[in-house]
């Protein structure tokens, strides 16, 4: 008589796939509670994967290696598996407070100094990790040079409804600035408490809907602003962008004792114009030297999330209010800083998880 085909479990399926693991959590996607939706029917299977980031860079990886898994399993014919995301929250560690509503994760964007391509990184970084399918938002809070809203080509003033500002809709950021609530040529003389009271404006009083990430580009160096977002705001993390010069690593330096001494976590360093490479051409240029990412690296245990390269098109996407992510997403900078967003939204989940 032939020996009946042996049909599969839930239990089996769930067994075999606690082989598949999370690179970053060290944990299996079972006990992670990834595995959604789990149906069995004869010899057919399907599930869901949800992660914690849609930027994750091994959820093709960690596909091919659950279809493996259960595959395997005796009786399975064919599998189905889908990738989800839903972004973990960062949660603060007295209660509620310094959280923002319709806000998950506040990342701060800072740097040492001014001139280092700051606001071009936050806004090309928030745009990388929309482009991932992640809900996002920016805030300028670099309310004495705020140039946000012209890199990505905004103007005008936004609307209140029941007592909340409305943020504009960009490439598909939420986007709030200073430079959209005063004139164009009209100068921001503040002292702190109207800083103080500017940023938390931003913060809470600003109707942000339903966003995974909220990117603050911050004013250059250690003062009122960074301050008053670190005491008002639960931030996951801080971005610090350098240029590999010895004076810009100097000034990195101080940044990153100003957010270590808030409990601010320091996701990584962007060494932005790290070469310049002739169009037609192969080579290198480090027209502003080398390692300065390398070397704070070394020093202070702080991860480099990547180089930015120079290219003109950067300079032309900002101008243009096409950042270089969004208008040429296949250049060498654009690939660079989604590789940065991809090691950022990775940083944010394993801080989550901890």
């Amino acid at each position: 008589m032939p020996v009946p085909q042996t049909e599969p479990t839930e239990a089996m399926i769930l067994d075999a796939l606690r082989s598949v693991q999370d690179p970053d959590l060290h944990r299996d996607i079972v006990s992670l509670g990834f595995v959604k939706d789990l149906k069995v029917c004869g010899g057919g299977v399907a599930f869901t994967i949800e992660l914690t980031t849609p930027a994750c860079p091994v959820k093709d990886l960690m596909r091919s290696q659950a279809e493996r898994a259960v595959g395997a399993v005796p009786g399975v014919a064919n599998v189905s598996v889908h990738m989800s995301a839903q972004v973990t929250a960062s949660r603060p560690v007295l209660g509620d407070k310094g959280t923002i509503p319709g806000v998950k994760n506040v990342i701060a964007v800072s740097s040492g100094k001014g001139g280092v391509g700051k606001s071009t990184v936050a806004v090309n970084l928030a745009c990388a990790l929309q482009r991932t399918g992640a809900r996002v938002g920016i805030l300028d809070a670099d309310v004495y040079g705020p140039n946000v809203p012209l890199m990505l080509g905004l103007t005008g003033q936004p609307a209140v409804v029941e007592k909340k500002i409305v943020p504009f809709e960009r490439h598909g950021l939420q986007v709030m600035s200073m430079a959209l609530l005063v004139a164009e040529d009209q100068p921001v003389i503040w002292r702190g408490p109207m800083l103080h009271s500017a940023v938390r404006q931003f913060l809470f009083d600003v109707a942000w809907h339903d966003l995974d990430y909220l990117v603050v580009d911050l004013p250059p160096g250690t003062g009122d602003a960074q301050l008053s977002l670190s005491q008002q705001a639960h931030l996951i993390g801080a971005i610090i962008v350098t240029t590999p010069q010895d004076v810009s690593v100097l000034d990195v330096k101080k940044a990153i004792r100003m957010f270590q001494t808030v409990n601010v976590p320091i996701l990584g360093v962007v060494e932005n114009m790290a070469w310049f490479t002739p169009p037609g051409h192969t080579e290198r240029y480090h027209l502003f030297g080398q390692g300065g990412g390398a070397k704070i690296e070394r020093e202070f245990g702080v991860p480099l999330l990547g180089q930015v390269p120079i290219e003109m098109a950067v300079r032309e996407g900002g101008d243009s209010g096409r950042p270089i992510t969004v208008a040429e997403p296949g250049s060498a900078s654009a690939r660079a800083l989604a590789d940065i967003a991809g090691k950022v939204a990775q940083r944010v989940s394993i801080l989550n998880a901890e």
